[in-house]
């Protein structure tokens, strides 16, 4: 099984997601993300999906996990990338993805993020 690589860009980290997944390599994910969001410390967690060409209700369900796992460490998840048919198809499976922002790319991903953390120090 192949896994998902995670890397870390200041206190964000970046999951760029360019294999078919697989129930298992989504569970994976949610573990290996979870354990890279306790070690870092990350505030911030953006999923490029623009290789994403399908998704199931699984996989679309996987998203908003991700987002609660990421908020439980204190940390916002935004999606980037997501195609028309994918965004199409989560909604045909009745998906809000609660709790997940988007964006079209990963630039405009990493501003909201980056607005978020200024707005999260702020406040604190």
């Amino acid at each position: 099984m192949e896994r998902v690589p995670i890397l870390k860009i200041g206190d964000v980290l970046l999951v760029s997601i360019q294999i078919d997944l697989q129930d298992q390599s989504v569970l994976a994910l949610q573990e290996d993300l979870a354990e890279k969001i306790s070690s870092t410390g990350a505030h911030g967690v953006v999923i490029d999906i623009s290789a994403v060409e399908i998704v199931d209700s699984f996989i679309g369900r996987m998203f908003a996990t991700i987002a609660s796992i990421s908020r439980l460490f204190d940390a916002d998840t935004v999606v980037v990338g997501m195609r028309p048919a994918v965004a199409i198809t989560l909604v045909e499976l009745g998906l809000t993805l609660d709790g997940v922002r988007t964006a079209l790319d990963l630039e405009r991903g990493m501003k909201i993020l980056g607005q978020l953390t200024a707005r999260r120090g702020r406040d604190a």
